[in-house]
């Protein structure tokens, strides 16, 4: 563990009544060992701004239209047409 991690760790649980980061880690393992606590890890519900969300629809519109895209036959066509 990086010491500043367990330094804010410490600071946290001993502003939250703990004696010491060790005893609030027994806690939590005493009661998620008894069933008695569950932990839920969760991924942010990101969303684009409404702005972007505009940008990327008409990209998507584009490109099933045929527009702006460039189409090559080839690896070498494809890097000429990337170069200019």
């Amino acid at each position: 563990m990086h010491k500043e991690l367990k330094q804010k760790a410490d600071l946290v649980a001993r502003k939250n009544g703990f004696s010491s980061l060790q005893d609030a880690i027994r806690m939590f393992l005493t009661k998620f060992a008894n069933g008695q606590l569950t932990v839920s890890i969760e991924e942010p519900d990101e969303r684009l701004s409404p702005k972007a969300e505009k940008r990327y629809a008409k990209i998507i519109s584009d490109i099933k239209k045929g527009k702006n895209v460039t189409k090559t036959d080839s690896l070498d066509e494809l890097f000429s047409s990337l170069d200019s």
